[in-house]
């Protein structure tokens, strides 16, 4: 079977200038005129600037430690190269493999790598890097992967085998997709400079290299000319770390920046109404919901089945979402797998019902509900929080809106260093299958529990080689999900972004679901 397979920021948060360019976009928001407003920096005319809405971190230049969140895919798509990644039109593309070939009995999958493919540093990517970049994997569903790959062998320097202890399914959406397992990493470079120094100078095959990067303030890359699959077109790509919402549109209002990431709700309605900007809604692979890792600690409330469906009943979806990001978002009431994906599971729509969520609160013995601590959020969607939080506070749930670092979140939450309510919205790529891993089975990065039943059936559904039964298998953990409120969803999000007038083709939405402009190589300035 084949398979076609870098310096300060302007703007710093809380500081003089993010307040002043605050001031700004509110004098605008109300028809006040301002005068003399210029650039800070003439716009160069072969760079393209972003405005990130999360502080960059070194983990997210090295493939092997990715943590079952999409975020890192962000800097990975321009740095690295995969054997064969999502691309536009097509879930697995081939890249630094020019194919990929099965084996009838689904236990060895031989990939060959492209002629020509380069590191960054000059070296040929080989067979040796393909294997060296597996073996050092240590990010989310890294035991899973080692415990069902028997041997991994390069008969040459371009061909890679894998060979399975059993067939899997699963294999190539778990090293192609899932994880940062089959982006490959130059062996001879990592070997001599070490992971630390690979984190502060990385060295990747991807179409940009890296030039520099200054915590907390930017990354910068250049256009990798020796890239397989096509020249960049745009030299220069800087991606500007500006967290507050409101800096980041007068940024863009300003030609500071040329790309900004999530601008929501009244922000966002500006930003459609600005001559020469562009709203760029797009919905993608991440489900946001409300998990209760309490759930199986007897004496806590939340493990009454009846409190946490009320927590979900107390939920306003549509009217959240109107305000938030303008009714883009879709409310499935699949609380981890989103629609898409595949053996996606479309269950009933989640209801908007306090006075319901009140009697169930009142049966379940909280008839004036109760204290129920803090409630952990990712700090770039603590506006989502502090809705949810309002609505709970409606029916008598009392929580503390807790915003945390999205990387010092992911890893908090990974180590289980949670109690009470966390806000979760899983994003990596994938299927039903590696979201029901991380989120929901015994073992998994993001699941402080688990239910036999559903480890059972999870177990049975990752040999069964008959799509049909395994759909089945599949649909029955994601109703028993729902029939159980392990989850509370809140909707599939609706990533909303702008772009400004000098670019060309922005990338949003190339890649099915991914919430990033992507490829960077087919990124453009108008006139180019």
């Amino acid at each position: 079977m084949s398979s076609g397979l870098k310096g300060r920021e302007p703007y710093p948060a809380g500081g003089t200038s993010a307040i002043r360019r605050r001031d700004l976009l509110v004098a605008a928001g109300v028809g006040l005129t301002t005068v003399g407003l210029r650039p800070a920096v003439a716009a160069s005319p072969d760079q393209l600037t972003w405005g990130v809405h999360v502080s960059l971190a070194p983990t997210w230049f090295e493939p092997a430690e990715a943590s079952g969140i999409i975020t890192p895919f962000m800097v990975l798509y321009a740095l690295h190269d995969a054997m064969v990644k999502p691309m536009p039109d097509t879930a697995l593309a081939p890249s630094l493999a020019e194919s990929v070939n099965a084996s009838e009995d689904g236990r060895t999958y031989e990939f060959v790598v492209r002629e020509g493919a380069r590191f960054h540093n000059g070296d040929p990517v080989t067979s040796a890097d393909v294997k060296f970049s597996f073996e050092r994997y240590r990010g989310i569903a890294n035991a899973l992967l080692k415990a069902r790959v028997a041997a991994v062998d390069t008969p040459d320097a371009r061909r890679v085998r894998f060979q399975l202890k059993e067939a899997w399914p699963d294999f190539l959406t778990f090293y192609a997709t899932a994880t940062g397992s089959g982006w490959v990493v130059p062996k001879a470079y990592l070997e001599k400079v070490g992971d630390d120094g690979f984190k502060k100078a990385p060295v990747g095959a991807g179409p940009y290299k890296f030039v520099s990067f200054t915590p907390g303030v930017e990354l910068v890359l250049e256009a990798f000319d020796g890239y397989w699959r096509k020249k960049p077109a745009v030299k220069r790509l800087v991606f500007k770390v500006i967290p507050d919402e409101g800096t980041r549109l007068a940024a863009l209002k300003l030609g500071e920046i040329d790309i900004a990431y999530s601008v929501r709700g009244e922000l966002a309605e500006q930003l459609r109404k600005t001559p020469g900007l562009a709203l760029k809604p797009a919905v993608v692979q991440a489900p946001f919901c409300l998990y209760f890792p309490d759930q199986w600690d007897e004496k806590s409330p939340w493990h009454d089945a009846r409190v946490r469906k009320a927590a979900s009943l107390a939920i306003d979806r549509k009217g959240t979402n109107e305000a938030l990001t303008l009714g883009h978002s879709e409310i499935t009431g699949n609380s981890i797998v989103p629609r898409g994906y595949d053996f996606y599971w479309q269950p009933p729509s989640p209801e908007y019902d306090p006075d319901k969520a009140k009697r169930l609160l009142a049966e379940a013995g909280f008839p004036r509900g109760f204290d129920a601590g803090f409630y952990f959020c990712d700090s770039s969607y603590a506006n989502v929080g502090e809705s949810v939080v309002d609505n709970l506070l409606g029916v008598g749930i009392r929580s503390k809106l807790r915003p945390i670092e999205r990387a010092a979140f992911i890893k908090e939450f990974g180590e289980k260093k949670y109690k009470n309510i966390i806000q979760a919205g899983p994003g990596a790529f994938g299927n039903a299958a590696t979201r029901i891993e991380a989120h929901l089975v015994k073992g998994g990065v993001f699941s402080y529990g688990s239910y036999p039943d559903i480890d059972t059936l999870y177990q049975q559904q990752a040999g069964e080689m008959d799509r049909a039964r395994r759909e089945a298998l599949l649909f029955r953990i994601q109703e028993l999900m729902v029939e159980r409120t392990i989850y509370a969803p809140i909707w599939q999000l609706a990533f909303l972004n702008g772009i400004g007038s000098r670019v060309g083709e922005a990338g949003f939405g190339r890649i099915p679901l991914f919430p990033y402009t992507s490829p960077y190589e087919d990124i453009t300035l108008k006139g180019t």
